[in-house]
């Protein structure tokens, strides 16, 4: 996995935890759910990544 890659999924998966927890204190349920969707995309992201690096070595 590329630093690059690896930086912007950490960016994603923060800001997903961020928004999570802005929802929880607003009480807006919507926003809490779309941070755990980023967190979501982020970790699959980070898997995929991690496949492509298991067959090039």
């Amino acid at each position: 996995m590329s630093a690059t890659d690896k930086a912007k999924n950490k960016v994603e998966d923060l800001a997903g935890k961020a928004k999570e927890k802005l929802g929880q204190v607003t009480g807006d349920h919507s926003t809490e759910n779309e941070g755990k969707a980023d967190q979501a995309k982020s970790d699959v992201k980070d898997a995929g990544e991690k496949v492509k690096d298991a067959f090039k070595h």
